[in-house]
């Protein structure tokens, strides 16, 4: 697959950093066609480590004292969405952080008495808790899905902890006093799995079939992503998590008021009910093959009052899932998202 990446113009780096950089992710000229770099097959052993309420497992990669990188996935994908982004930023000198959100992968909860909460603003708090085990004051953060909404919540509530922002689909901060108002027909059926999620019956089907109903989601999501098995059975398996399910639940029935908040989350909540802006650099990107529920760039622009940019990828098939689809772009939006942070 080829990806056409809508820069609009070729972009200067001054720093030995950014030159590298610069010299393995150079930008092209508008629906320039780029090759798909050669796909990774993992990352290699995970480390652990205590942070917050989770035991996190997370991948690694990069110079230990190069400029952090944290990358968020998404719902349900996993780290893996970024195993091709991961080398990229490393060979660029970052050092890249790829964790497991809650109810993935080897993430654990160490307690057994800890509520299994999806709500948005616990999935940010993860991520200050695992930045303070890591020592790390400030990074890049990028998300997808679940994970950009994580990344804007964290830029928007703790912007001294975030250099710069790269957001697939944008702003997607919620509220669940947003979310009582109806939609439209057409996006209600959209989100037809938040309200399968909804009811017992829903909860029942994805724990008996996670993986299938994972499968679906990738597929609808991303029509033209032509993924193999082995891909797909790679990130699956990071869904086997004993959490998985109970999170998963939990995010879409508290979105929609169904499901318990927990007090401690509360005052950061009435915060993002207020839909705070993102002052920090930023970067968003969209697709044209995006087959999930997203809002369109012009909805959200203007809620990223710091230096910003929004790109498109047009006319490589390129779904929801980007920086899986898209490595260099991604990595590209990183980079030069990073360059702002430090002009």
């Amino acid at each position: 697959m080829s990806e056409t990446i809508d820069y609009g113009r070729r972009r200067m780096v001054g720093a030995a950093l950014m030159t590298l950089a610069a010299e393995l992710l150079a930008s092209r000229p508008a629906n320039a066609q780029a090759p798909k770099p050669r796909t990774s097959s993992s990352f290699g052993p995970l480390k652990q480590i205590d942070a917050g309420l989770l035991n996190v497992g997370y991948a690694e990669a990069g110079p230990a004292g190069g400029p952090p990188v944290i990358l968020l996935h998404g719902w349900p994908y996993d780290i893996h969405t970024y195993v091709d982004v991961a080398p990229l930023l490393a060979q660029a000198g970052y050092r890249v952080i790829v964790p497991s959100l809650r109810g993935y992968g080897t993430t654990r909860f160490l307690s057994s008495a800890t509520f299994r909460n999806g709500q948005q603003s616990a999935l940010a708090v993860d991520v200050i808790a695992l930045m303070d085990a890591l020592k790390i004051q400030s990074a890049v953060l990028g998300g997808c899905d679940w994970g950009a909404r994580t990344a804007c919540i964290v830029a928007a509530l703790w912007p001294e902890r975030v250099k710069a922002l790269v957001s697939v689909s944008g702003y997607l901060i919620g509220s669940q006093e947003l979310n009582r108002n109806p939609l439209p027909p057409q996006a209600e059926q959209e989100w037809w799995y938040q309200y399968y999620f909804a009811t017992e019956r829903g909860r029942a089907g994805y724990e008996k079939n996670t993986h299938a109903f994972a499968r679906l989601i990738w597929r609808t999501a991303s029509p033209q992503w032509n993924f193999d098995d082995a891909t797909f059975n790679r990130s699956a398996a990071s869904l086997d998590n004993p959490d998985h399910v109970a999170i998963t639940i939990h995010n879409y029935r508290w979105r929609l008021g169904l499901g318990e908040s927990e007090q401690r989350y509360e005052p950061l909540e009435k915060r993002l009910a207020q839909f705070p802006a993102i002052a920090v650099p930023a970067i968003t990107l969209e697709a044209d093959a995006n087959g999930a529920p997203h809002p369109q760039p012009g909805a959200y622009a203007k809620k990223f009052s710091g230096r910003y940019e929004h790109r498109d990828i047009n006319g490589a098939g390129v779904g929801h899932n980007l920086p899986q689809e898209a490595p260099r772009a991604f990595a590209q939006a990183i980079v030069d998202a990073h360059r702002y942070a430090q002009s």
